[in-house]
């Protein structure tokens, strides 16, 4: 028996493992982006929640990309709600120049409440 062969009507070729013959398949190469924090946060929901989503993003070859532009837009809202949040509330620099603990109370309950918004609208979705 040959070790491999090809099928023209499928345009696949076959590797002998044993008594049979295995397809030879392969991921397609993807450019490799940063995921960061918010594409691994993503990453493990869509492993563990979202089995289907994951399996077609990875044989695709769209999965690094699909968890980059997910890692930058939880950033980019990320940075806009804290900002939005911290002008609304009066958290301030002249805030951090008179009371520095209230000002880094304030700033971390305000990015607490911002990273829960992001998590909900982005990441375990």
């Amino acid at each position: 028996m040959e070790k491999t062969i090809y099928n023209e009507s499928n345009g696949l070729w076959y590797e002998l493992q044993g008594d049979y013959y295995i397809p030879c398949l392969t991921v397609p190469a993807e450019e490799e982006k940063p995921i960061g924090i918010w594409g691994q946060r993503h990453l493990r929901h869509i492993k563990q929640e979202r089995k289907a989503l994951y399996t077609e993003l990875l044989t695709s070859g769209r999965l690094n990309t699909y968890l980059a532009d997910i890692n930058e837009q939880a950033a980019e809202q990320m940075l806009l709600l804290t900002e939005q949040m911290a002008e609304r509330e009066g958290v301030t620099e002249q805030l951090k120049a008179q009371d520095q603990m209230q000002w880094v109370q304030r700033m971390n309950n305000i990015r607490d409440r911002a990273t829960e918004i992001v998590n909900h609208d982005l990441i375990y979705i």
